[in-house]
């Protein structure tokens, strides 16, 4: 019997430090996904300031959109079932 607590205890405490680890691993995500999208929005903005003192034009965009190219069309289910 008191082997089942004992077990019961360090499996507690083993679940607990998994979650406590799980926590600081979500938090740790969350500033990183932060700082890659406040690092881009900077390269975006950085870029286009030395377009602008350098005087060179922006890139145009000359292919068509994605959804022109038919690769991400709607497909209905019965279609594929025959």
């Amino acid at each position: 019997m008191t082997l089942l607590w004992f077990v019961t205890g360090v499996s507690l405490l083993i679940a607990l430090v998994a979650l406590s680890q799980a926590r600081r691993t979500a938090k740790r995500l969350e500033q990183l996904s932060q700082n890659y999208w406040e690092l881009k929005y900077q390269n975006g903005e950085l870029r286009a300031q030395l377009q602008r003192l350098t005087g060179e034009s922006a890139p145009q965009q000359t292919t068509t959109p994605a959804a022109g190219q038919g690769r991400d069309s709607f497909v209905p289910l019965s279609s594929l079932k025959r």
